[in-house]
């Protein structure tokens, strides 16, 4: 199972925050939720634009504050935008009556909450159960024969009959994911699924997971444990109620939540035409280019002694601190593409500066390079 998500990590959807696929089964556009409080209005979420795609199993990442509760309310329904709108499928969710919602939730989403929340006085045959009686799924004789099958399929069919109260944290949680999984949902939203439960049981839980991504769910997990997360195909990172740019996060998660932030706002996007050279000689080398789309080749020499040194692919980046040839000759970069390469960039003069705000930043950035990218490194 594992090596099933790793797989799945060459198919990333790293589309930009403001930019989805025409596959995505989720929409989230500008979302805006401001809350009024006794000291002012405070918003939770400012814009956020993203996408989910069928059969992810993604991550939802950040400190208490950033606003992942309130993400997950705007996609499950439980609270309203104040600007912006959520789109799963054709269905526009916040244009719904609360009581459509209910009936569209019940069918559409599975929720597995961080305490389990299953009912003390019921089984937890009679847990799974619960949920198709509520929205009149599956004929009556029906149910008792699915919820089988559901908790045979987290391990708990010889434990239907006990009350949650008998069994283990885990296994309340196992037994949460097959009630969740009742009315056959194409999406679970996993609310900190394992935040109360110790390292075996989270690992079972999230081999359950994995397994459910086989079978052609897809998982949103929001969750403040690191490891879980890179187990998972994509991780959205919040800081501060916005969206970290994913290609960011992708290619300097040694950099702090704010610090990233911070390049989402500053990076600028660019598009280099297919085969363009681009000289790095004479001052003229970029501050920092994270390539999104195509490749970049990076040449050194001059004329005829021009020879290959690397090529840069979308998701790494290069990275000019003083002499940008280092030793190398004159430095310069080429579109290694038939199609435009798409870049982040920024500046030379505005990278020197942050980093000498940061100087924390740049031993972040080195130490990534040195894990991901030696070989650039060496020659940048």
């Amino acid at each position: 199972m594992h090596q099933a998500i790793q797989r799945a990590n060459s198919q990333l959807h790293l589309t930009p925050p403001d930019r989805c696929n025409e596959d995505a089964l989720i929409e989230m556009k500008g979302i805006v939720k401001t809350f009024k409080t006794a000291e002012g209005e405070f918003t939770a979420l400012k814009g956020i634009t993203t996408c989910f795609y069928p059969g992810e199993f993604v991550s939802i990442v950040g400190k208490s504050g950033s606003g992942k509760s309130t993400l997950v309310n705007m996609l499950t329904g439980i609270d309203h935008p104040t600007a912006g709108s959520v789109r799963v499928g054709d269905t526009y969710i916040h244009k719904l009556s609360e009581n459509d919602m209910s009936r569209w939730r019940g069918r559409n989403l599975g929720i597995i909450f961080q305490f389990f929340q299953l009912m003390p006085t019921l089984t937890l045959l009679e847990n799974v159960m619960l949920p198709m009686a509520l929205c009149g799924s599956c004929g009556v004789t029906d149910r008792e024969r699915r919820a089988l099958e559901l908790l045979r399929l987290v391990g708990l069919e010889d434990m239907a009959n006990k009350l949650p109260a008998a069994v283990s944290g885990g296994q309340q949680q196992s037994a949460a994911i097959a009630r969740a999984l009742a009315n056959d949902p194409p999406i679970l939203i996993a609310d900190e699924p394992t935040g109360n439960l110790d390292t075996h049981s989270a690992d079972e839980v999230f081999k359950i997971f994995a397994g459910l991504i086989e079978r052609g769910k897809t998982i949103l997990m929001v969750t403040h444990d690191s490891g879980l997360a890179r187990r998972t195909q994509r991780t959205l990172l919040l800081s501060d109620g916005e969206l970290i740019n994913p290609w960011v996060a992708h290619a300097f998660p040694n950099l702090t939540h704010s610090q990233m932030l911070w390049l989402t706002h500053n990076l600028r996007s660019q598009s280099i035409p297919p085969m363009a050279s681009i000289s790095s000689a004479n001052g003229q080398s970029p501050g920092l280019w994270l390539v999104t789309g195509g490749q970049i080749e990076i040449l050194t020499g001059n004329g005829s002694d021009k020879k290959s040194l690397i090529r840069v692919q979308p998701g790494e980046y290069i990275i000019a601190l003083g002499n940008a040839s280092n030793g190398h000759g004159a430095l310069n970069l080429r579109a290694n593409s038939d199609k435009p390469v798409e870049i982040l960039t920024l500046e030379k003069p505005i990278l020197d500066q942050w980093l000498r705000s940061n100087p924390d930043c740049l031993a972040s950035l080195e130490a990534g390079s040195r894990l991901n990218l030696p070989s650039r490194r060496e020659a940048l």
